[in-house]
């Protein structure tokens, strides 16, 4: 699940939190992957964040459903530079969670929260209406 915004990363990093918090996810953990391989390895590459963004209602379901759940969360909603003025938006598929525990209790878990990340990432197409 991506996007590409024609916006720089911290303009999208706004744009991204606000269209998560509308979807009812709070950014909980950000990891700067840039910062941290430039401290750890003195490596140079382009921007990169990665957002753990969870939704409580959600995150309940999925732990009542699968205590063991909590590996996979939260959703991981990532940033990164996609040159040329652009950021390169990407959120990976709830649909994992049933994948990797093939528990079917998760499928309703996963299929909102795979609407509602898709709908974060939908308002922010150019052609969306505002």
């Amino acid at each position: 699940m991506s996007i590409v915004l024609d916006t720089d990363l911290s303009t999208a990093r706004r744009l991204v939190e606000a269209a998560l918090a509308e979807q009812g996810f709070g950014v909980l953990t950000e990891i700067d992957v840039a910062a941290t391989l430039k401290t750890k390895l003195g490596k140079d590459v382009p921007a990169q964040l990665i957002l753990g963004a969870c939704n409580p209602v959600l995150a309940d379901r999925a732990l009542s459903a699968e205590a063991s759940i909590g590996l996979l969360l939260p959703c991981n909603v990532t940033l990164r530079d996609g040159g040329d003025g652009r950021t390169i938006v990407a959120a990976l598929d709830p649909a994992t969670m049933v994948s990797f525990t093939g528990n079917a209790d998760l499928e309703p878990v996963a299929t909102e929260a795979r609407a509602k990340l898709a709908a974060a990432l939908n308002v922010l197409r150019p052609d969306a209406t505002q």
